[in-house]
């Protein structure tokens, strides 16, 4: 199988670039715009295999992605190019409606065209697999699930142009007979993670003896997922799933921020005790801050369609993927030093008071 792959420079998507190279024997056609986020040094282990090739092209130019198509003749598509920072999208809405709405109705387009030129069993097994994020349902009380038939309510510039996306690509399915796959996941971490999400932020922070920022209280509950179970997942949602159905992708790992910033004080605090005079524990940088514009309460998905249907199941615990996390930031400090070097800087966005 050959996959067209949006955003493989990212996150994510390079999480999941590494586990097909690594561990199928599909090849991968990473199609990323290098905003910010994109980083190709992601990539290392598997930049030179014969299976890889990159195209620096953002996907809402619509002659470059269609020159793309119709050299590559992929077997299917997975989107995951997005702007994809809440207070990003709080700060600058603009970049979020025309990369994750108009970007996706451009790729969405072009695939439509590239698979309705297709024929026999080519046409047959064509998938396009959207990858998306369970912000999209809003939030949650202290009890419940969301499921892949709770109501969107999206709180944030960011979760809205993703519902917006989500709303397409499933109309490109009623509408034209587009063969759509449609995942929503919960939060994701793991190596090679942009500095301005919470886990590395803080990591990153604590090892420069900064302080560590918790919105409000530190109450809010995500379900945490580590980035190769995702992959993983992906995989399997793409080879096994059905056409036009949603799968919600969840770590069944719930956590309180303030829990998750202890977690990675404690970690620290036996691999690498804290060198700041008056100081015992990481955990003493901890300083709350205003909270976020329109912070959800609490996400936690019900991914038991996921196992159910398509027999997966995370592999790590919250336990052991954040002390592999926090080892890997320990031990490529030259990967996150490279980062900061660029125009990222470590300070508090989506809240310009503080």
């Amino acid at each position: 199988m050959k996959i067209l792959l949006t955003g493989g420079a990212g996150f994510i998507g390079s999480a999941l670039v590494r586990e097909i190279i690594q561990h199928t024997n599909f090849s991968v056609v990473n199609v990323d715009k290098l905003t910010y986020a994109g980083n190709l040094s992601s990539l290392k282990p598997v930049a030179d295999s014969e299976r890889y090739e990159f195209h620096q092209v953002d996907i809402g130019d619509d002659q470059a992605i269609a020159q793309i198509f119709a050299k590559t003749q992929p077997d299917a598509v997975m989107h995951l190019a997005a702007e994809s920072h809440v207070d990003r999208s709080i700060d600058g809405p603009a970049e979020f409606i025309q990369t994750n709405i108009v970007g996706t109705f451009s790729l969405l387009e072009n695939s439509r065209k590239y698979y309705e030129s297709l024929e026999g069993e080519k046409r047959e097994n064509f998938r396009f697999h959207h990858i998306s994020t369970d912000e999209v349902y809003g939030d949650l009380d202290e009890t419940g699930l969301f499921t892949e038939t709770t109501p969107y309510a999206p709180s944030s510039p960011y979760s809205a142009s993703k519902a917006s996306s989500d709303h397409l690509v499933r109309a490109w399915h009623r509408t034209y007979g587009f063969p759509i796959l449609v995942t929503n996941c919960s939060n994701n971490y793991g190596p090679y993670h942009f500095p301005e999400k919470l886990i590395p932020h803080v990591i990153i922070n604590a090892l420069k003896g900064l302080p560590l920022p918790i919105y409000g209280e530190g109450k809010q509950v995500r379900d945490w997922l580590h980035v190769e179970d995702h992959a993983r997942a992906l995989l399997t949602v793409l080879q096994s799933g059905l056409v036009g159905e949603t799968y919600n992708i969840g770590g069944h790992n719930e956590r309180q921020n303030l829990q998750v910033v202890h977690s990675i004080c404690d970690r620290l605090d036996a691999l690498r005790p804290i060198q700041i005079e008056g100081l015992s524990s990481y955990r003493e940088l901890i300083k709350h801050v205003r909270d976020r514009p329109g912070h959800d309460l609490r996400y936690a998905i019900d991914a038991s369609k996921m196992q159910n249907a398509l027999g997966w199941s995370p592999k790590e615990t919250f336990e052991s993927g954040i002390a592999k996390t926090v080892d890997w930031y320990l031990e490529n400090e030259q990967w996150w030093s490279e980062v900061l070097d660029g125009s990222y800087q470590l300070g508090r966005l989506g809240d310009e008071k503080s």
